[in-house]
């Protein structure tokens, strides 16, 4: 319990009083403020596929990294297994996520980058064109619609975000790694 204003002007004559009332005061305000705006925040990682801009919800991605030095393709996957990568001394699979979504088979190049899924049950790495990096918005920007993308993506769509002209699509990647047609990786 803090005390009013009027309370505050009876401490004139007590300075150190005073200055701990005040910093708790602030100490509480800063921490209310905090509170509303990480509920009303939401943070995604950006992408690029395809010359087309996604977001990932970043609770969903374990780490950025770029594209690995050696991919050992697998014999008798689909040609959207890309194959295993030694990731931190694990083996983890690889998938080229444009490939899969029907965009034609990536091209690494410089801004190439894998995502890592922060998924217990099913490992994956998921090559993307480019990481675009942090983008926050506020929850009134979310919007449940988005615009017809070119990859055959909407199964995997979980709503957008709108920040003026642009549209963010946002990209479920927990959608992705349960959906059967992503876990048959036979050929």
């Amino acid at each position: 319990m803090g005390i009013s204003a009027g309370e505050l002007r009876t401490l004139a004559d007590r300075p150190f009083e005073l200055l701990l009332e005040m910093e708790r005061l602030t100490r509480a305000a800063i921490a209310d403020q905090t509170e509303e705006k990480v509920e009303q925040e939401w943070v995604g990682i950006g992408f690029r596929l395809s010359g087309e801009r996604f977001l990932v919800d970043r609770r969903q991605v374990r780490e950025v990294m770029t594209y690995p030095g050696k991919i050992t393709r697998v014999p008798g996957s689909k040609r959207w297994v890309a194959g295993l990568a030694s990731v931190r001394g694990q083996l983890m699979p690889v998938y080229d996520l444009k490939a899969f979504l029907g965009g034609g088979v990536s091209v690494p190049d410089r801004a190439t980058r894998i995502l890592v899924a922060n998924n217990r049950d099913v490992p994956a790495a998921l090559i993307v064109d480019e990481v675009l990096g942090f983008r926050r918005f506020a929850s009134k920007e979310y919007t449940g619609e988005w615009a017809p993308t070119i990859l055959r993506c909407d199964r995997y769509m979980a709503g957008a975000y709108r920040r003026s002209s642009e549209v963010w699509p946002v990209f479920d990647l927990q959608a992705l790694l349960e959906h059967a047609q992503f876990q048959n990786v036979e050929a």
